[in-house]
């Protein structure tokens, strides 16, 4: 008897049509955008495949045609937004520009699509195709950066997940005050048992709420401190309190919010 052959290691290695049966009525890609419009929607726990095939008007043993299982589906959900991101930008530039860039994109991405962060973290690092081309995208931008080419995988895996977890912060709720926190952390240093925390939280004062554009200058302050560090690259020098700053201070007018955080090893997100 003949050894059977191996399953694919993903979605994309195999055939999205087999060679026998009738003709799909539906493709994968209908599949998945039928997804993450649910996930957008309802979250990801939603996302199952009853509730997908219900969403299409069929059965749920049609989409095993599609797909071998939900993981599968999942894959493919967090491939069409990497599909999402802009590509097109030219390289040879400033290589933390084009980062920083990478980066607004990617917080956009997990602003539109709230799941995926969750998604991210529970997948591994299974890389589709469009994640893929956007790993050696963002590495072409390094190409002339300094550092090794472990540090410059560990600075993308860096942009990612602050482009997470500001996401995860704009997604919080608008009753989140950072006044009152700061309160209630005053309070409980108010004891005397933690004097370094009010010492601070008196030193710094009361913050007030932030607007879209403190969290964007924060976000791209940030990436201008760490990613350099990450690669051992000299310092970048920060803009003049009230001054215009460098380009990449704010998000590019015009520019299409679009991208996502890939899982890159080693530091998948």
């Amino acid at each position: 008897m003949a050894d059977r052959e191996p399953r694919p290691a993903t979605v994309w290695s195999r055939p999205e049509r087999g060679a026998r049966g009738p003709a799909p009525e539906r493709s994968r890609a209908q599949l998945t955008a039928a997804a993450v419009a649910l996930a957008d929607e309802e979250g990801l726990a939603a996302v199952s495949m009853r509730a997908l095939a219900q969403r299409l008007g069929t059965g749920p043993a049609s989409l095993y045609r599609y797909v071998g299982s939900r993981d599968e589906l999942l894959d493919l959900m967090a491939d069409a937004v990497a599909a999402e991101l802009d590509l097109s930008g030219p390289l040879g530039g400033d290589w933390l520009e084009g980062l920083v860039g990478l980066a607004l994109q990617s917080r956009a991405a997990h602003v539109r699509h709230p799941w995926l962060a969750d998604l991210n973290d529970r997948r591994g690092e299974v890389l589709g195709p469009h994640a893929i081309d956007y790993l050696d995208h963002a590495l072409a931008v390094l190409a002339p950066a300094p550092g090794s080419a472990a540090r410059k995988l560990e600075a993308i895996g860096l942009l990612g997940a602050l482009a997470a977890l500001f996401a995860r912060r704009e997604g919080l709720p608008a009753g989140d005050d950072p006044s009152a926190r700061a309160a209630r952390l005053a309070e409980a240093a108010a004891d005397g048992r933690h004097p370094h925390l009010l010492a601070a939280l008196i030193a710094a004062g009361a913050p007030p709420q932030p607007s879209p554009a403190d969290r964007d200058a924060l976000f791209v302050r940030l990436l201008r401190r760490l990613l350099p560090a990450v690669l051992g690259a000299d310092a970048v020098a920060e803009p003049e309190e009230g001054g215009q700053g460098r380009p990449g201070d704010q998000p590019p007018a015009g520019a299409t919010p679009i991208g996502q955080e890939t899982p890159v090893p080693p530091m998948p997100q």
